[in-house]
């Protein structure tokens, strides 16, 4: 089947049910959530399942990650006692890619109105989308009257000319199709995709990072996401092909032992940095291949570490080099926010210091009801993130320019820009 787009976001009324489904390279995570008084999302389901079908956050196995996502799913459904017919998907893969358009039209004196938001957001009908890429965020960043910037929301005044910066990000169109066709072969609708980065960025930053500016790092299985926020709205995303599954293969092929002994020394005795303990302190590597446990190879920490920290380090550089081709590096300050599951390795935080030249926190899902502690670690940020995009989206144009709420901007901008929701109009 053919990509088909995606229905547009609605405002959740209270009471509603809204599903969150993280496909990532190593775990597939299935949230439940009801939208509690207060509007925000109260978890009633977990699923959690081991991955199985992906590489590098795209589909290799169609039906092994088919069984793997009807398993999570079918458990976070057991859990509260609800069925779902749509989930809210990240694209972990897909190589998107971030443009900044702007435009200006003119509004020859009079107050703006929703009808002008319309039109200069219809406006960007120059935005080159390749054929084979297709827009999942288009989200204005900042909007200008008669030159005058910094405007988050221009409605009720006055000028002659009306511009908008629009940040949209674009991802490949076949990973998108295959990761469509794989949640529809479990009887499910996607109703909107988001890219990893941006869902962790909203789980794991608190207001004033986003507002000031922050450098959010999603350390998955087998993507590295990057995010950047500045005034309350994501700014930049980019991803880089490399994780903690590579940190994994390194230490399997560096002391030749099974991958599964491989990822159990990297969480039991793994650290990105050197310490003066590690040279006495000897791990039982057992051999690939070898049954008996006398066949094991004992050999110095200081090995293991000497094998992860390369490539921890190579990843932070990759990202350094990102930032700074994009523009942002400076733009970002000087905060970085390290989230995902291969962030927990113990010393990441301190490499990412001296690598980047930055003041680095680790983040983790922070002020969603229902959270348990097992499933509030960093590993958790993104899925956390794609159930607060469904209430909050951060002015995304999927609910309306200037996060107004309303749906005929976003209807104009991602039909003219994408074709998303062609089939839904």
């Amino acid at each position: 089947m053919g990509f088909t787009g995606v229905k547009r976001l609605k405002s959740k009324p209270r009471g509603e049910l809204v599903a969150a489904l993280d496909i990532g390279t190593t775990k597939i995570v299935c949230f439940i959530a009801r939208i509690d008084d207060a509007g925000e999302p109260r978890i009633i389901g977990i699923g959690h399942q081991v991955s199985k079908g992906l590489r590098a956050g795209a589909i290799v196995d169609m039906e092994a990650a088919e069984t793997a996502i009807a398993h999570a799913v079918h458990a976070a459904e057991q859990m509260a006692g609800e069925t779902v017919r749509e989930v809210i998907v990240n694209l972990s893969g897909g190589h998107p890619s971030s443009q900044t358009l702007s435009v200006d039209v003119s509004i020859a004196g009079h107050a703006v109105s929703d009808a002008d938001l319309r039109r200069v957001l219809r406006a960007h009908t120059q935005a080159e989308v390749p054929s084979d890429s297709r827009i999942l965020h288009a989200i204005p960043v900042n909007y200008t009257i008669d030159g005058n910037t910094g405007i988050r929301d221009p409605r009720g005044m006055f000028g002659d000319r009306l511009g908008v910066n629009l940040h949209v990000v674009t991802a490949a169109l076949s990973p998108l199709r295959n990761l469509q066709t794989c949640i529809h072969r479990c009887h499910l609708e996607v109703e909107t995709f988001v890219v990893s980065p941006y869902a962790a960025g909203m789980a794991a930053l608190v207001s004033d990072e986003m507002d000031l500016g922050c450098t959010v790092i999603d350390m998955g299985g087998g993507t590295t996401g990057i995010s950047v926020f500045l005034d309350g709205r994501m700014v930049f995303a980019d991803c880089i092909p490399c994780g903690g599954v590579h940190v994994t293969n390194d230490i399997a092929r560096g002391l030749t032992t099974p991958v599964a002994q491989a990822e159990r020394m990297k969480t039991l005795y793994g650290s990105c940095t050197p310490s003066v303990s590690d040279e006495r302190e000897l791990i039982d590597v057992p051999q690939v291949g070898e049954d008996e446990p006398s066949q094991a190879n004992h050999v110095p920490r200081s090995l293991l570490t000497g094998i992860i920290q390369p490539r921890i380090e190579e990843i932070f550089e990759l990202v350094r080099s990102r930032l700074e081709a994009s523009g942002f590096d400076k733009a970002a300050g000087r905060r970085v926010v390290l989230t995902g599951g291969a962030s927990q390795l113990t010393g990441v935080r301190d490499l990412a210091q001296l690598v980047l030249d930055k003041q680095v926190r680790q983040g983790r899902p922070i002020g969603l009801p229902g959270l348990a502690e097992a499933t509030g670690g960093p590993a958790f940020s993104t899925a956390t993130g794609l159930l607060l995009h469904a209430v909050r989206n951060q002015g995304d144009l999927a609910l309306g320019g200037g996060g107004g709420g309303e749906e005929e901007p976003a209807a104009g901008v991602w039909s003219r820009l994408g074709g998303w929701f062609r089939d839904n109009l």
